[in-house]
């Protein structure tokens, strides 16, 4: 077999690969959204046999002989093209490969198992407010993903390269390429900026009037104001559709078929709302990527930052701007003219963009954001090493919050049990969040930059050319490049954190009068 033959048979493979993985991912969704308490050991046994299936596949010797007669695809009809898509699909399914033969069945199944239990038991222990129902299962992840770390740590170079960590290994999945020491160096430069910037702002003599958004506002017409929201700003909801969970997200099942969540409050708007606005940046990134490419590297994100871009970018960069608002308020007075009758276009502008430190991190301003997610980075690393035991998890959440944010949270439900990540074992995401706010305002400063007047685009309705802009600069890439790179290309500047801190400044500061 020549190497186009073998590349051939290596691309139909992963396609294969693919629609198992998202067989999976619908059945966890399923899980969050449909799904029958009662069915949770049932649906535990099927999802560990699926992830069985799935790594008999991906780590099939053929495979290793299929990958060594392809070569790295950058000596074909491209020229010697390392960028090529051949030459990218490549470089994907063999570190694909690599990852996925340290690993065995074995443990790939019973984190399959454990986590689809420990996730129903978060929501459980989450409505009662009972971290102890939940740490048992905190423990079994813990112990598993740390054995992950362990199987897949020494393709990072640990522990002989001293500048890698075992949390490196889980970080690496999301987010190719990063490092802890550089995410702790990024996180050390926003908290010097953020921490006082959040001050100043609390103690600005002008105040929001948040009660405006804690009046009543029916869940029902809740729902069709942010279905209606997310169809202007370019969701296909004929490819995609919306559901409510315990905590909102996004679940990419393939091409044609993305699934958003949200939670709505009927007393509180910015909920569900800006639930909604997030999770449909993640859609619409996903509806973006090549159908084409499903299985390799056109058909996927290029890293977890890369994505959280596109949600806090339309969360914060559009949703709180106040040209979003001038468009849409008369559409949500209309719909809630009981709550917002009374209320002004500047009020409403002001609320949604209240700064005000909170327990809460999906709730969380945009200024203190990254100060939760900074939490969570040292929670899980120290976790994972075992500096830190899943039972005083509480304890060191409430003092982490405490020196953080100046706040104790009012119970675990609020506090350690907030977040679905660890439950569902995804141990090593939780830092890219704060890239995608990095990557989010670079990326909107340089869309500003090329096409001009997006605030007039957004007073009219028109999101069109700014979502055109990302399928070109973001999403279309899908995986050819690393994300750092795409960056760069898009903006003309490797990834910094400075035009985060300039662009809160200047929004923030406008508003509050400092």
């Amino acid at each position: 077999m020549d190497a186009t033959g073998a590349y051939e048979e290596l691309a139909a493979r992963h396609r294969e690969v693919a629609v198992l993985r998202s067989s999976s991912n619908l059945l966890e969704w399923d899980a969050e959204t449909m799904m029958p308490a009662g069915a949770a050991e049932l649906r535990s046994q099927q999802l560990a046999m699926l992830a069985g299936l799935t790594h008999e596949r991906a780590t099939d010797p053929r495979l290793g002989e299929l990958l060594e007669l392809a070569g790295d695809g950058g000596d074909d009809s491209d020229g010697g093209d390392p960028e090529s898509i051949q030459a990218a699909n490549l470089r994907e399914m063999r570190r694909g490969y690599e990852r996925e033969v340290r690993l065995p069945r074995r443990l790939v199944e019973e984190m399959a198992r454990v986590v689809s239990l420990s996730r129903q038991e978060w929501v459980e222990a989450r409505k009662a407010n009972d971290f102890a129902r939940f740490r048992p299962w905190l423990e079994q992840v813990v112990a598993l993903k740390r054995e992950t770390a362990e199987a897949l740590a020494p393709l990072l170079g640990f522990p002989d390269d001293p500048t890698v960590e075992l949390y490196d290994a889980l970080l690496d999945e999301y987010e190719p390429g990063a490092r802890s020491r550089e995410i702790a160096s990024l996180f050390a430069a926003l908290r010097q900026d953020l921490v006082p910037l959040a001050a100043a702002l609390a103690a600005a003599p002008r105040r929001p009037r948040t009660e405006v958004l804690h009046r009543d506002f029916p869940v029902e017409r809740q729902r069709a104001f942010g279905r209606a929201a997310a169809e202007r700003l370019g969701f296909d909801f004929e490819r995609g559709r919306m559901d409510v969970s315990a905590h909102p997200f996004c679940m990419p099942v393939g091409p044609g078929d993305t699934r958003l969540t949200t939670r709505y409050q009927a007393g509180d708007f910015r909920e569900g709302f800006f639930g909604i606005l997030h999770e449909v940046g993640h859609g619409l990134y996903e509806q973006g990527l090549d159908p084409a490419g499903f299985g390799m590297a056109l058909g996927d994100s290029a890293s977890l930052g890369l994505h959280e871009s596109q949600s806090r970018l339309w969360e914060n960069r559009v949703g709180r701007s106040r040209a979003f608002w001038e468009h849409l308020f008369p559409a949500a007075r209309e719909a809630f003219p009981e709550a917002l009758g009374d209320v002004s276009l500047d009020e409403m502008v002001f609320a949604v963009n209240e700064v005000a430190p909170g327990p809460n991190r999906v709730r969380a301003d945009e200024v203190t954001y990254n100060l939760h997610v900074l939490v969570r980075f040292d929670l899980e690393r120290a976790l994972l090493d075992g500096r830190l035991a899943a039972a005083d998890v509480p304890e060191a959440w409430n003092a982490a919050y405490r020196e953080m944010l100046g706040l104790t949270p009012p119970d675990d439900a609020d506090g350690c049990l907030q977040d679905t990540h660890w439950g569902s074992g995804l141990f090593g995401y939780f830092p890219t969040y704060t890239l995608g706010n990095v990557y989010a305002a670079q990326l909107f400063a340089a869309a500003e930059r090329q096409l001009g007047d997006l605030d007039g685009d957004f007073r009219q309705g028109r999101f069109d050319r700014l979502l055109a802009w990302l399928r070109d600069n973001v999403h279309r890439p899908g995986r050819r490049l690393p994300a750092a790179e795409i960056v760069r290309r898009a903006t003309g500047q490797a990834p910094d954190h400075r035009p985060l801190v300039e662009a809160l400044r200047s929004h923030y500061g406008e508003l509050y009068g400092i």
